[in-house]
């Protein structure tokens, strides 16, 4: 079936790429995401972009879709360690748990260096 054919939806590093390839793309797709949505929903901006708020949804979703321009051919793109997790468990065949970390370390380091990045470097 092509539920079989296309592995369940379940995330894995696609061939021809190693699992650090895979890592470093959820870790940049995440960091790309995450900084976009601390920039575009920013509550200490400047008075004259106060209008931003109410556009941040155009940057956030512009994101999203170069995000998964860029990592669907390398992990299906991850980005989201519960979107990883259950098409995993629904799926249940074992090459879905073979990189599963990869898709659950890449966000959180993503994430972490984007916040840091954010609260730390830019706004120093």
């Amino acid at each position: 079936t092509q539920y079989e054919l296309l592995g369940g939806g379940a995330n894995v590093v696609s061939h021809g790429y190693t699992k650090g390839d895979g890592l470093g793309a959820e870790i940049v797709g995440t960091f790309v995401l995450v900084y976009t949505v601390f920039s575009a929903t920013d509550a200490k901006r400047k008075a004259r972009d106060s209008h931003v708020p109410i556009l941040a949804p155009l940057p956030i979703g512009f994101a999203v879709f170069l995000v998964h321009l860029a990592t669907i051919p390398i992990t299906g793109t991850g980005i989201n360690p519960a979107r990883s997790l259950g098409a995993a468990i629904i799926y249940d065949k074992a090459h879905a748990w073979d990189d599963q970390w990869i898709f659950w370390v890449g966000p959180f380091i993503g994430a972490a260096l984007a916040a840091f990045y954010h609260m730390v470097v830019i706004r120093a």
